[in-house]
């Protein structure tokens, strides 16, 4: 019996002091895997807790980076100008230009501004006004002045100021949604969720005060620094003479602009004055063929190689001749319309062709950054022949020429000249984008354009409306395609109500 009992007897369990001190029975034989639960507990709170971060900041950088997108432009309205305001697309650096739309060309502002969210403007709409007048017409009174960029600013800076407004709202929207949706996703339970969603929105709204809000604020104040859409892109301020005080003219045409609007390479005028030979105008002009194709006494003023700045707006030198500028002079005579063409020699247009016969890479880096720096210097030259006209008490009806197609149908003449078909697709490409400045410039303006066609009478046609490469104006309309200028300008004007 005792025996039995010895081995049968099972001792008491050791008080937990013992266990303590001696690892106890449980412990040894637990293995020491009791603990591993409660590890895996804490360390699937850690995992949620680090997913429940990174998807609260990826909310919040989503929803700023959407509200960017979708906040519309505000519009605003000054001095005869439409303008909308908006943000440019954030960049990595903490200061820069802000960008300016302007007649299909994005082009930077003068101004730096802080951050890496930074004002985008877009001018839609150039009216006549007093105030537009008083800005950049000629004899601007100084208070008129001050009094029409304050306007220009404080325009500025509410429209700025009400995007920024939508902007907050939409981040704010666009994070309770996504925050939502995953809580959602979670299957968490109310309560849980309602702190997510509130965390949330919290960290995207602190995020875009922080990132945006903060740095678009400080932008305002620059914004005080811009008198005018011309100074926030640096355009040349030009001053002009101003113009006769009488009223338009009747049934009068002035032509003014460059060697496509003189006719140069066609016969000479009859009895031309010192001007017309220095500008080398011709009876092959659309001016010439404009006057006998309608009633209009149509004139010009047009000169060759004449630029916005040097030509229309400026003086021109021709040999020892100074030509006076084409803009006031041709108003002086209070036209009953205006006929516009230029361009080309703004942007380079003759020595991008020759450069494309030259060149292996027309096209490439070098030669496509050299037009496009052209085309942003023509955009801005442009924006102030556009904004002198406007500026006029009593304008004459303008008509904007776009620049025909040398080369429409085919380039198979010129190859052996170093011309390929892919060099012409280039230079039809870059023609295009300059009569989209023109186009787009006049639409703001409310000016009719006129578009020149020259499609099956190209270079390389059995009836080119172009002169020859060997000629005396290569790639200059011949006396058939002034004609067909002067057609479309007849059209345009006619259409203009012009009588």
């Amino acid at each position: 019996m005792t025996e039995f009992s010895l081995i049968h007897h099972r001792p008491p369990n050791p008080s937990p002091a013992a266990q303590s001190i001696t690892g106890g029975d449980a412990a040894i034989g637990c293995g020491g895997h009791c603990a591993a639960p409660a590890r895996r507990v804490m360390l699937d709170a850690m995992v949620k807790r680090i997913v429940d971060v990174v998807a609260v900041v990826a909310v919040a950088a989503i929803a700023i980076t959407i509200s960017l997108w979708l906040t519309p432009m505000q519009t605003v309205q000054a001095v005869g100008q439409t303008v909308r305001v908006g943000a440019a697309a954030p960049t990595a650096s903490w200061s820069g230009p802000g960008e300016v739309d302007l007649f299909g060309q994005k082009l930077d502002t003068t101004i730096d501004f802080p951050g890496p969210i930074r004002p985008r403007f877009e001018l839609t709409d150039l009216q006549l006004s007093e105030n537009l007048a008083d800005l950049v017409g000629p004899g601007a009174d100084a208070d008129a002045r001050r009094a029409a960029q304050d306007e220009f600013q404080d325009a500025l800076v509410d429209g700025w100021r009400d995007y920024l407004i939508v902007q907050v709202l939409i981040v704010a929207a666009f994070s309770l949604l996504l925050i939502g949706a995953v809580a959602g996703w979670q299957r968490r339970s109310a309560r849980a969720s309602i702190t997510m969603v509130i965390v949330g929105v919290l960290v995207a709204a602190a995020a875009n005060v922080g990132a945006v809000v903060a740095t678009a604020v400080a932008a305002a104040g620059h914004l005080r620094d811009i008198t005018s859409v011309e100074a926030l892109v640096g355009a040349p301020s030009v001053p002009m003479a101003p113009p006769a005080a009488a009223p338009p003219t009747t049934g009068s045409v002035v032509v003014i602009g460059d060697s496509t609007a003189a006719g140069i390479g066609n016969p000479p005028l009859p009895n031309p004055s010192p001007d017309d030979t220095a500008c080398e105008r011709t009876s092959g002009s659309f001016a010439v063929a404009l006057g006998r194709a309608s009633d209009w006494d149509v004139t010009s003023v047009a000169c060759s190689s004449a630029t916005i700045r040097d030509g229309l707006l400026g003086e021109q030198h021709r040999g020892d001749r100074v030509l006076p500028p084409q803009l006031p002079a041709a108003l002086a005579s209070a036209p009953a319309a205006l006929v516009v063409s230029v361009g080309a020699n703004d942007v380079g247009w003759s020595h991008l062709v020759g450069l494309c016969a030259t060149l292996p890479d027309c096209g490439g880096n070098a030669s496509d950054a050299y037009f496009h720096q052209q085309l942003e210097s023509f955009t801005r030259d442009y924006l102030v022949l556009l904004t002198r006209l406007r500026s006029l008490a009593d304008p004459p009806t303008v008509v904007i020429n776009t620049y025909y197609d040398p080369l429409p149908d085919d380039a198979s003449c010129v190859r052996d000249l170093g011309i390929t078909e892919e060099k012409a697709d280039i230079l039809h490409g870059w023609l295009g984008e300059m009569n989209t400045v023109l186009a787009e410039g006049a639409e703001a303006a409310s000016f009719p354009v006129a578009r020149p066609s020259f499609d099956g009478h190209g270079l390389c046609s059995p009836d080119p409306f172009v002169q020859p490469l060997d000629g005396k104006a290569p790639l200059h309309p011949t006396t058939a395609g002034g004609l067909a200028i002067a057609l479309a300008d007849q059209k345009a004007l006619l259409d203009a109500g012009v009588r």
